[in-house]
């Protein structure tokens, strides 16, 4: 097994389990909260910490410090490497005290903001519950740190698994408020919420410093690999921004519809980002580092496999991911969620919006291993560009279709405007480093769809079988029944078919395939 696969796998193993004990939380919100008021106000409130952390950390921070910092260790220059990483984390330990203090200050305006058609009530107690979790934005910018440094030392699995136990914090600490009687509830699930960012923190810094050795803490920034991390970071920002003005518009256009479209949105958002952090982002992120060192070595021919590759592997997975969602997602919904406060209605209506954000889900998973491909090249412009093009394209469509087709329309308008940001990355690419898919990805794809039409149909046979006359308005014994009959039966049929095709999760270009135009 070559170092990108296993790389990946870790990634992927530790992102797995932290998405399982993710659905844990899921559930159990669900049950406690449904999509009432209670529910609608977490959403938000968790969203504007979120938005910050995802604007700064992970992603953004991975995209302008893993190129510098892998770049050094590549020359071994290991005393540069950790004078880097020691600075790099001074300046984020700064900005995140500064800007928790200014979440926790403003935290009624930017709530107003966001949603300005609540009722006082609700405004009331999603403000208070900003107040408790914004600082857990400063907790996860920091974690984003020793995410940099584990992955660049290719030490994958710990930093995406350290999400596990901000979840099973959020688990823990709503079981034990409501064992003894917390009220309102929802408050306490905001504090344990906070708890875990800095358990998640705590498990992750200690490696990380193992690996860079003592650091020498500065707020230097006239060293010249520190000016290339903040000259790449501004852009990166920029283009996550974009990314989370997606996010914050979705909270905001979903706050003018009925009490309930924003958890809807929430609960579908949580079972999409599965197979996108699952298998979009593994390859993405073990990817980085490998494409950086070719990008320096200006190695194009190895850019364009490793792109190749990746999207293959993606497309692997994620293509029988989007076609179950759409088919089967009523099944799997109702048997994760449909308990205690959630019922058949607020099923029908998240997998509805599930199945429309499907429709991008190849095109969403792609886009951060395309990205990439610029960052590693140190182009951090150019992806926020294109990010752009696709959220006003997006934001424009769901605004419109939302009206007509509920919360369903805001994220179909989303899932529009991820192809277009894929497409556009793509062409760039293909501009700066030449042809990268050839014909055979094509048929690639064409073998893909055809074993998910056949796994569809084991599918639907399985339901027929197994699933009771009243449908999804059954006990959970009998959904979990049908939703492993279904899924069992799609996920067996869809891979024997990809082995009778000799298809793989990352089969490059038979020899003789010629490049498309």
């Amino acid at each position: 097994m070559t170092r990108r696969p296993r790389s990946a796998l870790a990634v992927g193993a530790g992102i797995f389990l932290s998405r399982l004990a993710g659905f844990g939380r899921d559930v159990a919100i669900a049950a406690f909260f449904g999509t009432g008021l209670a529910a609608d106000a977490y959403t938000a409130a968790l969203r504007i910490p979120n938005t910050i952390r995802n604007l700064l950390g992970e992603g953004t921070l991975s995209a302008s410090f893993i190129p510098v910092y892998s770049g050094l260790l590549a020359r071994e220059s290991e005393t540069e490497a950790r004078r880097l990483a020691g600075t790099v984390l001074s300046l984020l330990a700064v900005l995140a005290a500064v800007l928790s203090g200014l979440g926790v200050l403003l935290a009624p305006w930017i709530t107003e903001i966001l949603v300005p058609r609540w009722s006082p009530e609700k405004l009331e107690l999603t403000t208070r519950l900003v107040r408790i979790l914004f600082p857990m934005a400063g907790m996860l910018i920091l974690a984003a740190w020793c995410l940099g440094v584990l992955n660049s030392h290719r030490r994958f699995f710990l930093s995406f698994a350290a999400p596990a136990i901000w979840n099973l914090a959020q688990i823990l600490g709503l079981l034990l408020a409501w064992r003894a009687g917390w009220d309102p509830l929802v408050v306490a699930l905001a504090w344990a919420t906070l708890i875990g960012a800095v358990l998640q923190f705590l498990v992750q810094v200690l490696p990380s410093l193992r690996l860079t050795g003592r650091l020498r803490l500065s707020l230097d920034t006239a060293w010249r690999p520190v000016r290339t991390v903040v000259r790449n970071f501004g852009p990166v920002v920029l283009g996550a921004g974009v990314a989370q003005v997606s996010g914050l518009l979705d909270v905001f256009l979903a706050g003018l519809l009925a009490n309930g479209a924003l958890a809807t949105l929430a609960y579908a958002q949580r079972l999409y980002y599965l197979p996108l952090a699952l298998f979009g982002t593994s390859v993405a992120a073990s990817s980085l580092p490998e494409l950086s060192r070719e990008a320096e070595l200006d190695a194009r021919e190895a850019l364009r496999v490793r792109l190749r590759d990746g999207f293959r592997g993606i497309a692997f997975y994620i293509v029988p991911s989007a076609i179950a969602f759409i088919l089967f997602g009523d099944w799997i919904v109702s048997f994760l969620f449909q308990r205690g406060s959630f019922v058949i209605v607020d099923t029908v209506w998240v997998h509805a919006t599930l199945g429309a954000y499907a429709v991008g889900l190849l095109a969403a998973s792609s886009v951060k291993l395309f990205a990439s491909g610029f960052h590693a090249m140190l182009d951090t412009r150019t992806p926020v560009k294109f990010a752009a093009a696709g959220l006003a394209v997006g934001a424009a469509l769901g605004a419109i279709l939302m009206w007509r087709f509920y919360v369903p329309g805001l994220a179909f308008g989303a899932a529009l405007g991820s192809w277009l940001y894929l497409l556009l990355l793509w062409t760039g690419l293909r501009r700066r480093i030449g042809v990268i898919f050839h014909g055979g990805d094509v048929v690639y794809l064409l073998k893909l769809l055809a074993a998910c039409a056949a796994g569809a149909a084991a599918g639907f046979a399985a339901e027929f079988a197994v699933a009771p006359p009243e449908g999804i308005d059954t006990d959970l014994l009998r959904r979990l029944a049908v939703t492993l009959a279904t899924l069992g039966a799609f996920g067996v049929v869809y891979l024997g078919a990809c082995r009778l095709a000799r298809v793989t999760a990352a089969a490059g270009p038979r020899p003789g395939e010629r490049s498309t135009p």
